[in-house]
């Protein structure tokens, strides 16, 4: 693994688990009246276009944490729309 490869996976460890303690917080409480919808939904294309760059140029960092990043942000809209107060 080359030294790109470390920061690539360094980064997208802290991104991603970034989005835990979110989830967590809306399946615990099951409220999600504070998380916007257009927000996430607009993040969760992004990440899934990121996911597809990450394909295309074999770049195995940003393919694992954008598809882990990508359920994480597609649990909460499920969960905003589930739990909408």
């Amino acid at each position: 693994m080359t030294s790109t490869d470390w920061l690539g996976t360094l980064a997208g460890t802290f991104t991603t688990v970034a989005f835990v303690p979110q989830v967590l917080q809306i399946w615990r409480t099951k409220c999600a009246r504070d998380i916007s919808l257009l927000m996430f939904g607009i993040f969760s294309v992004g990440v899934m276009l990121w996911l597809v760059y990450g394909i295309a140029m074999g770049a195995l960092p940003i393919i694992l944490f954008n598809a882990v990043t990508l359920i994480l942000a597609v649990a909460v809209l499920a969960m905003k729309l589930r739990y909408r107060n």
